[in-house]
């Protein structure tokens, strides 16, 4: 009972502890979707060393001196609680983030996720050698429960309720229980002898080296999915913890079905499905349909991610070795796990020019499917047997030559591409004649365009037209003279056009990338009579730092594709953000978005400080390149929403739904899902 107890609250804290630490700090390195798929690769990381030390201390250490060192193990981590980041470790500069990120959970966290990480592998060692020929494997499926449960109650019983330093502070508290649970645990099993309790198997062979690189190449296939799924979907929705949850529980999900021993994998049934998935899934990476709704892309994904989970979990519980050898698998379990998030994590922005990681996931698993049936062909009936193989084999080639047709085609019209830690930028050219024009995408969302003629090129576009929110907001200031106006989201620097002579305007990003193309590619800064500033960083770090810059206007348009980053939209943010406006200034709000309906959350938000909060809502593209947008305008001054050209085109501030007001301790994206 104290092992099962213990695995299972072990798993349950291990992946409590990946949303809370994550979302404490999401808001320092701007909220982007790299943010979590850098705390996956540390997560990943550390379980390898987790399994690393559980196999060394099983083989190389007695029960008794094991027992010893695993207890003062927990002691350490025990006295590095409570997992609270220090404020001294916000960036401050423009270093590498990724780098940041990994010093700072491994201050914080990287102790007692440590020893979390040794807990499953160890205590169904100590299992086995407890009990003489019990098979330890469905206490990976209880753990891998406890791992799901963690993360199906984050988003609806843990973060809706209490702020994320109490979420901290009481998984702090769990630890230590934990930690108690399992030194007696260690401390019961310093007499137990694995030659005793296991002495049945010592006759198995090991397994050799290609089976272990099988094991390593089925784990990093499965991670290489998850991972790419998540980022694909942070991107065109929200990196937050829902979005986060929902790929990792089904991953969880298919080790826990795979593991229970009840034959849950039927090859039959989940090879297929699988590659109906990928085909489904390519389909929606076409460019007729990457904007296809939320409800089409979500299941499409998750189905496709749960079934091809279950085949490689599946082919790992068929190819599992005997008790005396679990450690070693595992730990080549967690190493291609480990290698999967470093493709995904660190090769892949730093090698690919745009998000390819899905589509080299999607080719892995079909190849990976084939492999398995090649080398297990001897249990498919024989007529059959030839043709399914090729089968497998010809679907792969024909799935990855399809892939890159596809995105050969989206680099065919392509000027620049750029990528970083935090965007796949790219830059294309289109159009003919006076129509002519350079476009800036991110995923599938334009985030700036620019005609190229000389008649039309300083012809503000997209969503920022003289009919938009915000420019209606820039108009109406500019009637008593030269304007101050803030930006936060540089894009192609379109808002820069509407500059005068006299006019200042501060354009704030964070993504280095982003200010190269907006200089080198496009012409709205160069171009404008304003007196321009640029400022690199994170803009509500930035401006936390700054004096009060008096700002007329200050448009807030910091969206990554149709993800947003919730940290610029919470009532601490806002305040920052009216610390900067003068009397009468107003704060302009982007939310065009296809999931997300922000109108409440700006609301309640402008209910808070006592502002009043209007509507403009342009739903028609028109000849010159204007797209419809939606902007919310805040301003301390209800009689700024009088003067034209605003007046007639701010409506009240209404919404059906009714949402708590979002701080840096509490945000709900579910209640707003379109």
């Amino acid at each position: 009972m104290l092992h099962a107890f213990t695995i299972f609250l072990s798993a349950f804290l291990l992946f409590q502890v990946q949303p809370i630490i994550a979302k404490m700090i999401l808001p320092w390195f701007g909220g982007g979707a790299a943010v979590w798929t850098t705390c996956m690769l540390f997560f990943q990381l550390l379980l390898v060393g987790g399994y690393l030390y559980a196999h060394w201390t099983t083989r190389r250490l007695g029960a008794r001196t094991q027992a010893i060192v695993h207890c003062a193990l927990l002691a350490l981590a025990a006295a590095a609680l409570p997992i609270v980041p220090d404020a001294g470790w916000k960036p401050a500069g423009d270093g590498d983030p990724g780098a940041h990120i990994l010093g700072l959970l491994t201050v914080t966290v990287g102790l007692p996720y440590f020893v979390l990480a040794t807990t499953g592998p160890l205590a169904q060692v100590w299992y086995s050698r407890a009990h003489r020929g019990a098979l330890p494997y469905r206490l990976y499926a209880l753990s891998n429960a406890g791992s799901m449960l963690a993360l199906l109650t984050y988003p609806v019983a843990v973060e809706p309720w209490l702020p994320t330093r109490a979420q901290a502070l009481g998984w702090s508290g769990a630890f230590i229980v934990f930690a108690l649970a399992c030194a007696v645990l260690a401390w019961r099993s310093r007499g137990a002898s694995w030659e005793v309790a296991a002495g049945a198997a010592a006759a198995d062979a090991p397994p050799a080296a290609g089976r272990y690189l099988l094991w390593g190449a089925l784990a990093a296939t499965a991670s290489v999915l998850l991972l790419a799924f998540t980022s694909q979907l942070s991107q065109n929705v929200a990196p937050i913890p829902f979005i986060w949850v929902l790929p990792l529980a089904l991953y969880l999900l298919s080790f826990i079905l795979a593991f229970d021993g009840s034959g849950w994998y039927r090859r039959g049934i989940y090879l297929p499905l699988t590659a109906v998935g990928l085909a489904g899934v390519t389909a929606l990476l076409h460019a007729d349909f990457r904007h296809a709704e939320l409800w089409v892309m979500l299941p499409a994904y998750a189905a496709t991610l749960f079934a091809a989970c279950m085949v490689c979990h599946g082919e790992l519980v068929r190819l599992k070795p005997a008790p005396r050898y679990l450690t070693g698998f595992y730990l080549a379990i967690s190493i291609g796990g480990a290698l999967g998030g470093v493709f995904v994590g660190l090769v892949a922005p730093r090698v690919f020019l745009d998000l390819y990681e899905l589509p080299v996931g999607l080719v892995m698993m079909a190849a990976m499917a084939a492999l398995v049936l090649a080398l297990d062909a001897h249990t498919i009936a024989g007529a059959l047997r030839g043709a399914v193989v090729a089968g497998a084999g010809a679907l792969a080639v024909a799935l990855a030559g399809t892939l890159w047709w596809i995105y050969d085609g989206y680099a065919r019209d392509t000027t620049v591409r750029v990528r970083n830690f935090y965007a796949a930028m790219r830059v294309r050219d289109s159009g003919f004649g006076a129509e002519q024009e350079r476009v800036l995408t991110h995923g599938s969302i334009t985030h700036g365009k620019q005609f190229t003629v000389p008649e039309r090129r300083k012809w503000v576009t997209t969503y920022y037209g003289e009919t938009s929110g915000v420019g209606r907001a820039i108009l109406a200031a500019g009637l008593d003279g030269p304007v101050r106006v803030g930006v936060i989201g540089l894009g192609a620097g379109t808002l820069a056009g509407y500059g005068r002579a006299g006019d200042s305007f501060r354009l704030y990003e964070i993504n280095p990338q982003v200010i190269e193309l907006a200089r080198a590619q496009f012409t709205y800064v160069a171009d404008t009579r304003a007196k321009v500033e640029m400022s690199l960083g994170d803009a509500r770090l930035s401006l936390e730092r700054e004096p009060p810059q008096g700002f007329d206007v200050l448009a807030m348009d910091a969206f990554s594709s149709d993800a947003i980053p919730v940290h610029l939209l919470t009532a601490e943010a806002l305040e920052t953000y009216f610390r900067h406006l003068k009397p009468g200034g107003v704060l302009a709000v982007h939310i065009s978005n296809r999931y997300l309906d922000l109108k409440p959350v700006l609301r309640a938000a402008a209910a808070r400080f006592g502002r009043h909060a209007r509507l403009v809502d342009e739903d028609s593209d028109d000849a010159r390149g204007v797209y419809g947008s939606t902007w919310v305008l805040i301003a301390d001054d209800p009689g700024v929403f009088e003067r034209p050209p605003l007046a007639g085109a701010a409506a009240p501030l209404e919404s059906d739904r009714r949402v708590r007001l979002w701080t840096d301790d509490y945000s709900d994206l579910w209640r707003i899902l379109k």
